[in-house]
């Protein structure tokens, strides 16, 4: 990596906006069904804020990784897969979380099959509210010297398998799934 003189900042800045706007370009004709007229408000997709569909689903990804640092800075693994109980999900946000993770194979297949990819767009949408939803209903980590429990282990898993497939979401459209935002 080379370092940024001062001389290239406005160079740079240039560059920078021409990716982010080609990720929201990107994901606005992917999130457009083909049998409607294309709207596309610039400022809207260039923001960052919950309104802007492509920011709302990277943040939620963002946000997942997040969980895995602090959980990682605070020595908490998730475990082996035999450590994740289902059972101990019980929370109505987990149920729905659980849910639409289980349609991700049926929506793409849906959607490849129709040649439909906003499918998937629209599937990633409800999914990271879905996830937004349950990361502000159930606590993944334990709070202060609480000790990890089963319970933070599965919520972890499930943290994990949502950024999975939203990741995998986003790389069928052609757009990052960043780890920090």
């Amino acid at each position: 990596m080379l370092p940024i003189r001062t001389s290239n900042l406005d160079r740079v800045q240039k560059e920078l906006d021409a990716v982010i706007a080609d990720v929201a370009a990107r994901y606005s004709l992917a999130r457009s069904s083909t049998d409607m007229n294309l709207v596309l408000d610039v400022d809207l997709l260039t923001s960052a804020k919950n309104e802007n569909p492509v920011w709302y689903v990277q943040y939620a990804h963002s946000r997942m990784c997040a969980v895995k640092r602090n959980a990682a800075e605070m020595g908490i693994d998730k475990g082996s897969a035999e450590d994740f109980k289902p059972e101990l999900l019980t929370h109505e946000r987990e149920s729905a979380l659980l849910a639409a993770l289980a349609e991700f194979p049926r929506v793409v297949a849906q959607a490849a099959n129709m040649r439909e990819v906003h499918k998937v767009a629209h599937y990633l949408e409800s999914l990271a509210k879905q996830y937004h939803g349950f990361y502000t209903d159930c606590r993944i980590l334990p709070m202060g010297d609480e000790a990890a429990t089963d319970l933070n282990r599965s919520r972890m898993w499930l943290a994990e398998a949502t950024q999975i497939v939203l990741r995998n979401g986003l790389d069928l459209l052609g757009v990052s799934a960043p780890e920090r935002m």
